[in-house]
This record gives structure tokens, sequence and C-alpha cells, in this order.
């Protein structure tokens, strides 16, 4: 094995851990029988000991065999891997039993071992009977090995699926901060009570009462989400309906805006304000510097398991670079929530669309009911 290949069989977390429990069982193996060997005053011990250590590299070799077999059912379910690895076992043992035969009794066997083998039957049905045997007491050490090794690796996923969870909340603790910082900024607040001042110098009373309820119940909702829980796609999309109505009253004609919803994906939960800073990029950068109407569009769809979440808008593109790349703030943000809490499952796309405008895709997978099997 070359230097880059061995980086990259330790690199991967399940292959280590097996390598170590496999070194680890074989050598304890190979420590305790030599150790009780001593103990009971056998004769030939380091001859036995040297075949006892090819036998011990032959086992580990069939071990590793054995982890490679079953690295294609990584990711399928536990008791699935735990019945493969167990079935596999099997020829595992009879295979290792054959090697440790030869090993000490056909290949120049030492005296102590011949004489002791003189006083059997030598038969096919004798040596049948010696492959079984050991077959099935080697199968108890393999099947060790292999609850061993998946014990390792679910408490190995235990701790990612922890760490992540853990990312997830520090992540989406942060974000609602910049979220709100975003909403609660002078500049909102200074062009927001600017147009409620214009409402009502102009005796547009009405309107003006519209947006002071839009804007207080979307204050009240933005303060008192939880942004670590998840909540159903339609109260995310009615939060930011009411941005875009108080937004609306400001811009008037030149802001327009349409849900596109498919009724499942309404029901799909999302984390809390994962499209707020999107909803606010598309308002400045598309909206604020245009002098003709801008439409900002969501859209949201179930396939293949996936929620797929589209925000567009058909304005003259102006963005800065950082926006262009993807990586301007409120971008981070949404993208660093989803990794956070998805990981590689969930994906994210933003840039400028071909028709003209800005446009961002998220894909985020389906939470599916829990099954229980009684």
């Amino acid at each position: 094995m070359n230097r880059s290949l061995l980086k990259g069989v330790l690199a991967n977390d399940s292959a280590r851990t097996a390598i170590q429990s496999i070194f680890g069982f074989w050598l304890f193996y190979f420590l305790i029988v030599t150790l009780r060997a001593f103990a009971l005053g056998f004769e030939e011990l380091l001859p036995m000991a040297g075949r006892r250590a090819v036998v011990t590299i032959i086992g580990m070799t069939i071990s590793w065999a054995l982890y490679l077999a079953l690295a294609p059912l990584e990711k399928a379910p536990l008791r699935r891997r735990a019945l493969m690895m167990f079935l596999l076992c099997v020829p595992a043992a009879a295979l290792f039993t054959t090697f440790n035969f030869y090993t000490f009794y056909v290949y120049e066997p030492l005296p102590s071992v011949a004489e002791d083998f003189a006083h059997k039957e030598r038969s096919l049905a004798m040596l049948l009977a010696i492959i079984f045997e050991g077959t099935v007491t080697w199968f108890f050490f393999f099947a060790a090995w292999a609850a061993f090794h998946l014990a390792l690796g679910y408490a190995a996923d235990a701790a990612k699926a922890e760490r992540r969870a853990a990312a997830f909340r520090e992540e989406a603790q942060a974000a609602q901060l910049r979220a709100l910082r975003y909403q609660i900024n002078p500049h909102f607040l200074f062009n927001t009570l600017n147009s409620l001042s214009s409402l009502v110098l102009t005796n547009r009373n009405d309107e003006a009462e519209r947006m002071i309820l839009n804007l207080s119940t979307f204050f009240r909702a933005s303060l008192t989400s939880d942004p670590t829980e998840d909540i159903p796609l339609a109260d995310e999309l009615d939060q930011q309906r009411l941005y875009l109505e108080v937004e609306r009253a400001r811009f008037g004609d030149r802001l327009e805006f349409a849900f596109d919803i498919d009724p499942d994906a309404s029901r799909q939960r999302v984390p809390s304000l994962i499209l707020q800073p999107l909803i606010e990029n598309a308002v400045k950068y598309a909206v604020s510097p245009s002098n003709a109407p801008v439409c900002i569009r969501v859209k949201a769809s179930l396939h293949d398991a996936m929620l797929h979440i589209v925000v567009e808008d058909d304005g003259a593109f102006a963005a800065p670079q950082a926006h262009v790349d993807g990586t301007g703030t409120g971008l981070n943000n949404v993208r660093d929530r989803l990794r956070a809490r998805f990981g590689d499952a969930a994906a994210f796309k933003a840039g400028p669309w071909p028709g003209g405008g800005f446009r961002v895709d998220i894909a985020i997978p389906v939470k599916r009911p829990v099954s229980y099997v009684r």
C-alpha cells in the first residue's frame, strides 16, 4: 500500500476504527494464548509462538477482508449491517480454521503436534469434523469482533450526530442575532417610520394602521421565535409575507411578490427565519435600485424526498461582487445554517439568473414519520 493510499484509509473514520479493533482483538488473542502456553509449561514455546504469529496475521487479514466486504453497507440500517456481518463470519471462521489447521498440523508439524495428531484416525470425515468444530469455535471470535466494531461505529455516528446538533444550535443562535440585526437596523426602521409618516400626513390612515399592524406582528414573531426549532414552511412564509407587506408600503408598485407553494411542501418543517436574509437581499439589490416594478417569487415543491425552495427576482441585477459569488453575509448566513443543521444532505445554490435577476435554490431533506416495528 503506497503512502497516499494509506493516508486515505487512515482519514476514513470507519476504516481507522476497523484497523484499531482488528489489531486489538488479534493482539489480545496472541498474547493470551501465548501466556497460557507459558503458564502451563508447553514445549516448543518459541516455534509455536512463531506459527501463532502467522495465523494471527492471517486472522487480521480475514477480518480486514470482512470489513471491506461490508463497507458498501456502511449507510444501511444497523440491523441489516449486523445480520450481514454475522452471516459472513461463518465463511470467515471456516477459512481461518483451515489456515490454522494447515499451519499447525500439515506444514512441517512440530514433534508435539505430530505426536498428538498421530493418535487420531486420518480420514476425510475426521478432517471435516475438525474444520467444523474449529469453525464453530472461531465463529464466536469473529462475531465478537464484529459486534465490537459495530458498537464502535454506532458510538462514533452518535457522537458525530451530537456534534452536528450542537453546531446547529450554536449557529442557529448566532444566525438569529444576525437576522434580527438585519431586521431591526436603523435603515429599515428609518425607512419604515418615514413611510408611516407620509401615510399619516396624506391622511391614508387605513394604510398606516395596516402597516403598523404588520410591522408589530413581524417584530413579535421574530423576537419570540426559537432559532433551534424547526417550524412549518407555511409559518415561515407567513413571516416573510408580513415583511414584504411592510416593504411594499415603502416601495409601492415597484415591489410585487408571489408565492407558488405546493400544499405538501408547506407542511414540511424548516429552520426558523431561514428565508429572511434571502428576501431582504432581493429587496435591497433588486427592488431598491429599480425604477420599474420588480417581482420577488418564492416557490416550494417536493421531489425525490427533498424539499426544494426557490427565492428569485426579475430585477436588473446590480449587486456587489460578493453577492454575485454567493459569499455575501446574508447568503453565508443561510448556507452555514443549512450545513450545521443538515450536513451534506442539504444543497444551496445562488447566483444571477439567465433570464435576469437573482435566484437562490435550496434543497432540504424531507423528514419522514418514524415507523416502529413490533
